[in-house]
């Protein structure tokens, strides 16, 4: 047997599925695609998370199309986060193109331009189906995890989400929270203090100046109402097909906090909401995060752990996790322990430091008899990739250097019309899209100073009257003549005196 035939032999037993499965391509070997050596990712171990790792313009985002297309078409929805702008394409059909019939020429499978059934969501004030959440939905733990606080300080967090609970003060925006915080401190103080403990307004200062950082990038737009309910993610259209959606976030790339504090908050939510689903047959649905490193980029040790936390647990609710990033390193080694599918686009070494990074990363990859590893990771073409996903029993997948289909639909964003024509059409926009205010913790607080103020003015008024009308009593006593003194210098009493020493005097 050549070496050829033992190759497709290795790549079909290794990738061979009882199961439904999406196919990513040929298994190539010496830089030549081996027709119909088909790649295969079984659906069944699609919820146990992956990576698209590969240096810029190696094709991660292309690949991140493919595998959202074929799941879409599977019934299975998808939630993309579009930070560079352009997945909004998915949304029409590839106009097609010569090299990408070449393509599927050599991989072996028929090329069928196609659109999906998608919907644009928005984070910020860009176009779109508006995402929200609460105060109170975050809760305690997961507030002070996100604004990184000390054991003391989550205390008077947890102290603040107490006395809204027993109060009936909603926390639905940061102003919400911010005047609980002050009041605790200020007017409120003495209440606090018997029911609760003493509480530090030094604390509570340090409090408040990193809620005002956190918005400061933006999170004044993201809390509040309405909040989005995360069932509406795992939509199926008319024809069957999950529906993708994208999240536009080229506007806070520069935002990383902010972004790590709506994933954080997203998938928290999700594993509330989602029911257990153990080991299923195929994935509830599947979350890819472009640009993954800004969500680990100034996260701090304690919103680290939750990440990871959420990563290893959220797979018992059928949800697939796929981190896309530059490099495999930009993932902490717990969160990339977790991850299933691996996806490997080329990789550059200008550096020595590049060339350490590509040491450590065929190092994660199972060893082959066909492939120097290293070799190859830094050989491959743009719509290339080396793929090591786990078998329908957990088993780890022959590595196969492969060449990807290519995306049915357009590689390409929507225009202005298009864009406006496809949040047009969606039926989440009347659902989400006006903002409530109520009446919140803000205006109930306020109302109660406001109350308490006037309460005081009266009593101080009151005070003030009683005061005037004792000294007003006063004076009158001191006017009121002695009854002795009256008789004394009553002109009867005088002229009787004078009387009397008239006569001694004669």
């Amino acid at each position: 047997m050549g070496t050829k035939e033992k190759f497709f032999e290795h790549i079909e037993k290794g990738y061979t599925t009882k199961g439904d499965y999406i196919t990513m391509g040929a298994g190539m070997l010496n830089g030549q695609a081996i027709k119909n050596a088909f790649v295969k990712i079984p659906l069944k171990t699609l919820n146990r998370h992956g990576l698209i790792a590969g240096a810029t313009g190696t094709g991660k985002t292309k690949t991140l199309q493919v595998i959202s297309e074929n799941l879409s078409d599977k019934g299975i929805p998808v939630l993309l986060m579009d930070l560079k702008g352009d997945l909004s394409g998915i949304a029409q059909p590839s106009p097609g193109h010569p090299k990408i019939d070449e393509r599927h020429e050599q991989i072996g499978l028929p090329f069928e331009p196609n659109a999906f059934p998608v919907e644009i969501l928005s984070l910020s004030e860009q176009d779109g189906v508006r995402l929200r959440a609460t105060v109170s939905e975050f809760g305690p733990v997961l507030l002070s995890r996100i604004l990184d606080l000390t054991v003391t300080q989550e205390g008077i967090v947890a102290v603040v989400f107490k006395y809204c609970d027993d109060n009936k003060l909603p926390l639905l925006d940061l102003k919400d929270f911010k005047k609980v915080l002050q009041y605790a401190t200020g007017e409120g103080k003495k209440e606090f203090q018997s029911a609760y403990g003493r509480i530090s307004t030094s604390s509570t200062g340090t409090i408040l100046r990193k809620i005002i950082e956190l918005e400061q990038q933006g999170a004044d737009l993201f809390f509040g109402e309405k909040s989005f309910d995360v069932e509406d993610l795992v939509r199926i259209d008319e024809n069957g097909r999950g529906y993708i959606n994208i999240i536009r976030l080229t506007d806070i790339q520069d935002r990383p906090k902010l972004f790590s504090t709506f994933m954080l908050s997203l998938l928290a939510e999700i594993y509330a909401t989602f029911p257990e689903q153990g080991d299923s047959d195929r994935p509830e649905l599947v979350l890819f995060i472009d640009e993954a490193h800004l969500i680990f980029k100034e996260a701090s040790k304690a919103l680290l752990e939750q990440i990871e936390s959420i990563v290893k647990l959220i797979r018992s609710k059928g949800i697939g996790l796929y981190f896309v990033t530059q490099n495999p390193t930009d993932v902490p080694d717990d969160v990339l322990g977790q991850l299933g599918l691996k996806v490997q686009h080329a990789l550059r070494a200008f550096t020595a430091k590049d060339r350490k990074a590509i040491k450590l990363t065929a190092e994660n990859y199972p060893i082959s008899e066909f492939y120097d590893t290293k070799e190859v990771l830094t050989s491959m073409g743009i719509g290339e990739a080396l793929i090591s996903a786990l078998d329908e029993k957990g088993r780890p997948t022959p590595l196969a250097a492969t060449l990807l289909r290519a995306p049915m639909s357009r590689m390409d964003v929507l225009t202005d019309a298009e864009l406006k024509q496809a949040i047009g059409n969606s039926k989440l926009i009347k659902k989400y899209n006006e903002e409530i205010d109520r009446e919140s913790a803000y205006e109930i607080l306020n109302e109660k100073i406001e109350k308490a103020q006037k309460e005081a003015e009266k009593e101080e008024a009151r005070e003030q009257k009683t005061s005037s009308s004792r000294k007003s009593s006063s004076r009158r006593s001191s006017t009121r003549m002695n009854p002795v003194v009256k008789v004394l210098t009553s002109a009867t009493f005088i002229r009787g005196v004078l009387g009397v020493l008239k006569k001694v005097i004669r």
